[in-house]
C-alpha cells in the first residue's frame, strides 16, 4: 500500500509542477520596427503628397516602378521596384543558401520566432490595422479580423501542434511486414515560394510565411502590386522577428513586380502557394503537381461591378435595396461600391458567372433541397459555401452536398478562423489546401520509410517454394485457407531445415 501512496505522491507532485511552469511565461524579447515613415501624421515629404491618377482602360503600370497609393483618397504613397527575372532568380538563391542553415534549427527556436511576432502583433495591432486600411481602402475592423484575428490563431496553432504534426508517423507496416518498422517523415522542400493578392496584406504574408518557416524552409514572397506598400513594412517586422533570434537575415525575401516577377518565381521556387485570379493562376506553371492554389480573389473596380449589375438588369434582375457609404471623409474619391442586393437573378447573367468580388448580393428563390444544391454547383467555382436553416440538420445535410472546399452552417467564412483546418477550394477556385496539418504538412518533403523492426536477427529472406502458400496464408479470405496455407509454409520450412542439417553433417 505504501508504494501506491508514493506513486500517487510523485504523481501529484509532477502534475503541480508541470502546472507551475505552464503559469511562467516564456521570455520573449521585444522588436522594435521603424514605421515613421508609413505613419500618416500629414508631415509626409512633398512628393509624397500629391493625388495619383493611376491610367484607366487595359493600360497598366509599367517600367521599372510599382506607384502606390491608398486606394479610398488616391493619395500617393510612394514606390517600390518592379523586379526582373535576375533580380528574382538571385534573391531565391540568397534564401536557398539561408534556409540550409535554417534547416538544422530546432523547434524550440522556431516557437520563439512565433513568440516574438505575436507579441509584437498584440502590441502593435493598431498600427497593423491603420497600414492595411490605407493601402486596401478596407475598414478598421475587417482589419482587425481578418489581419490580426486570423494570424494570432496561426500563431497560436503552430505553437500548440505545429511540432505534432511534423513529427514522424508511424504506420501498419501489414502483414507480409510485420518485421518491419514503418513511418512517414517530413523534411523540408528548400525555398517556397507564394504569389499573394491584395485583400489581405498582413494576413497574406505571413500566413504562408509562418507554415514555411516553421517547416524548416525558406520562403520569397511576391506581394500584389495593389498593396505592395503596406507589405515592405510587414517584411521589417519579419526581418526584425529572424534578427531577435540570430537566424539568417536572407531567409525570407519579399519581392515586388508585376507578372515577369512572379513568373521568375514560379520557374525558380521548389514550390508555389498561389492566392490570386483564375486568369493569373492558369498561365501554365511549368511543372504540373507542384503547385497549390489557394483562395481566388480578383481585383477590380466599381466599374467593373456595375457592368455585371447592368448585365443582370437587362436580363430580367431588379435591384431591390442599395445602400450608401455614410461618412467616408471628405477627401475620399469615387472608389467606392455601394452594398447592392439584387433578385430575379438566373445563371445567364454574368452575374452568376463571373466572381464579382464585391458587395453584390445576388438572390435566387428556390423549391426543393435538389434545386438549392443544383443551382449551387453549376458554378465554375467552388472555394466555399455558408448553408442556412433553422433546422441544423437539414443545413448539414445541404452543406454535404455543396461540391466546395470548405463549409459554414448557420455562420459565414467561420471556418477560416479555425486554423487547424485546410484552405482551399476546388473546380476554378484552385487546388491543394494551406492551414492546418495538410497545409503545414503540403510545405514539406513527405518521405515513407522502412527498416527491420529486429535488425540483424530477422531479415527479409522468402524461399522461392513458399511464396505461394505465404500469400494465401496472409490474405486468404477465410481463416481456414489461411490456417492451411499455414501449415503448408510451415512444412516447407521444417523440409528445408532437415534437407541444410543432412548437408552439414
Amino acid at each position: 500500500m505504501a508504494f501506491w501512496w508514493s506513486l500517487l505522491v510523485l504523481a501529484l507532485a509532477f502534475a503541480i509542477g508541470k502546472f507551475l511552469l505552464w503559469l511562467i511565461p516564456p521570455k520573449v524579447p521585444s522588436i522594435d520596427v521603424d514605421a515613421s515613415d508609413v505613419l500618416d501624421d500629414g508631415n509626409q515629404a512633398q512628393e509624397n503628397s500629391f493625388i495619383y491618377v493611376p491610367p484607366r482602360g487595359a493600360a497598366q503600370q509599367s517600367g521599372t516602378k510599382v506607384q502606390c497609393y491608398e486606394p479610398a483618397t488616391m493619395k500617393y504613397l510612394g514606390y517600390v521596384p518592379a523586379l526582373t527575372a535576375d533580380e528574382v532568380r538571385e534573391q531565391v538563391e540568397k534564401v536557398r543558401k539561408a534556409q540550409k542553415m535554417w534547416a538544422k534549427t530546432s523547434f524550440k527556436q522556431r516557437r520563439q520566432f512565433l513568440r516574438i511576432l505575436l507579441k509584437y502583433i498584440i502590441k502593435h495591432q493598431a498600427l497593423i490595422c491603420e497600414i492595411s486600411s490605407r493601402d486596401t481602402g478596407k475598414t478598421m475592423v475587417d482589419a482587425s479580423l481578418g489581419e490580426i484575428m486570423t494570424t494570432c490563431e496561426k500563431i497560436h496553432w503552430l505553437l500548440s501542434e505545429g511540432e505534432k504534426w511534423l513529427k514522424p508517423e508511424y504506420r501498419s507496416s501489414g502483414r507480409s511486414m510485420l518485421h518491419k518498422s514503418a513511418r512517414v517523415e517530413f523534411h523540408p522542400l528548400g525555398v517556397i515560394g507564394a504569389i499573394v493578392s491584395w485583400n489581405y496584406p498582413f494576413h497574406n504574408i505571413f500566413n504562408p510565411m509562418l507554415a514555411a518557416l516553421f517547416s524548416g524552409n525558406g520562403i520569397v514572397i511576391k506581394i500584389s502590386e495593389n498593396a505592395s506598400w503596406s507589405g515592405c513594412f510587414y517584411f521589417r517586422i519579419i526581418q526584425s522577428a529572424l534578427a531577435a533570434i540570430g537566424a539568417p537575415e536572407d531567409l525570407v525575401e519579399v519581392i515586388t513586380g508585376f507578372g515577369e516577377t512572379g513568373e521568375a518565381l514560379v520557374s525558380s521556387a521548389d514550390k508555389v502557394i498561389f492566392v490570386g485570379s483564375p486568369g493569373v493562376g492558369k498561365m501554365g506553371p511549368p511543372l504540373a503537381g507542384r503547385y497549390d492554389m489557394g483562395a481566388l480573389c480578383m481585383h477590380e473596380h466599381s466599374e467593373k461591378l456595375e457592368g455585371l449589375v447592368h448585365d443582370a438588369i437587362d436580363k430580367g434582375a431588379e435591384i431591390v435595396a442599395r445602400g450608401s457609404f455614410g461618412p467616408i471623409g471628405g477627401d475620399a474619391v469615387d472608389q467606392y461600391y455601394p452594398p447592392t442586393v439584387i433578385v430575379n437573378v438566373n445563371h445567364s447573367m454574368r452575374l452568376m458567372q463571373e466572381e464579382a468580388f464585391g458587395p453584390i448580393m445576388p438572390i435566387m428563390k428556390f423549391s426543393s433541397d435538389e434545386e438549392v444544391v443544383k443551382l449551387a454547383n453549376d458554378s465554375r467555382y467552388g472555394l466555399g459555401c455558408a448553408v442556412f436553416s433553422g433546422n441544423q440538420s437539414h443545413a448539414r445535410e445541404i452543406a454535404s452536398q455543396i461540391h466546395c472546399g470548405f463549409a459554414a452552417v448557420n455562420d459565414f467564412a467561420a471556418t477560416y478562423m479555425c486554423q487547424s483546418l485546410p484552405f482551399g477550394g476546388v473546380k476554378h477556385s484552385g487546388f491543394g489546401r494551406f492551414g492546418g496539418a495538410e497545409g503545414l504538412r503540403a510545405c514539406c518533403l513527405v518521405k515513407a520509410v522502412v527498416e527491420d523492426r529486429w535488425w540483424p536477427y530477422i531479415k527479409t529472406v522468402i524461399p522461392k517454394p513458399i511464396q505461394e502458400s505465404l500469400v494465401e496464408a496472409l490474405y486468404g479470405l477465410s481463416i481456414w485457407d489461411r490456417l492451411k496455407a499455414l501449415v503448408s509454409v510451415l512444412k516447407v520450412l521444417t523440409e528445408q531445415n532437415s534437407t541444410n542439417s543432412s548437408k552439414l553433417k
